[in-house]
């Protein structure tokens, strides 16, 4: 008896060239893909000739239920979520539910949209001499009754803010470092309409509410969006001797 499973993709952060190999040969041959709605982009879809269901609107339940009524029939299953599904992905939930009907999820790896706006701002979120760590969070809201933007904000890290371009204003005065730290929003990294929005702490804000940007777009706090006084990297700037 064949294996009974599903396969949970990322599809990339937008750009349909980026997503994996993997992937793409997955979706060429799905007869089923279920879709994170507006989050994946159109194009990407146009790699499968298989039934394609937006789950936008859909429950749990109903989004499983489609799922186990084509593996039952035989079919190929893609679950496509936008970016990597291990951030904000809703994964484990959909995975423990369909293990109660004894069919298994194999995880395929997308290109997270937090290295699509690294790329986008032409710069790295780990800089010699300016920030070692990398913050990924996002704002209190349905699902997170207090989150600890203002706590992580003083440790002088970079943050990459997931979600939080509708509440743009409040986490900047929720923000304890400088106000003249640089901070950038970047609205649909790596799609054709990609738009990058630069200012600080004390005017990003301002900057994103005229540019009229509301969703589908990431905040980055953070010397590195603008950065000036980093270390030049030891491992390409010192001669290495032979190896032993």
């Amino acid at each position: 008896m064949s294996e009974k499973k599903i396969y949970i993709v990322g599809a990339g952060p937008g750009d349909e060239k980026l997503i994996t190999v993997k992937g793409k040969e997955l979706l060429e041959r799905a007869d089923l893909v279920i879709y994170a709605g507006s989050l994946v982009n159109p194009k990407v879809l146009e790699y499968t000739k298989g039934e394609c269901i937006d789950s936008y609107g859909l429950t749990l339940d109903e989004t499983n239920q489609l799922m186990v009524d084509a593996v039952g029939a035989g079919k190929t299953v893609v679950r496509l979520h936008s970016g990597d599904p291990a951030l904000y992905g809703s994964i484990v939930e959909q995975m423990e539910e369909l293990k109660k009907v004894g069919i298994t999820a194999e995880r395929v790896p997308g290109v997270s949209s937090v290295f699509a706006v690294a790329a986008a701002l032409e710069t790295q979120f780990t800089l010699n001499n300016v920030s070692d760590s990398l913050i990924i969070t996002r704002p209190a809201g349905t699902t997170l009754e207090k989150d600890q933007i203002a706590e992580f904000s003083e440790l002088g890290c970079t943050m990459a803010i997931f979600l939080g371009t509708q509440k743009i204003e409040e986490i900047m005065e929720k923000v304890r470092c400088p106000k003249d730290t640089p901070v950038a929003v970047v609205f649909h990294a790596s799609w054709e309409d990609q738009e990058v929005i630069r200012g600080t702490v004390a005017d990003i804000a301002k900057k994103v509410k005229d540019a009229g940007i509301k969703r589908s777009a990431m905040i980055i706090i953070g010397d590195v969006v603008d950065p000036k006084n980093y270390a030049k990297s030891y491992l390409y700037g010192v001669k290495q001797g032979p190896l032993d």
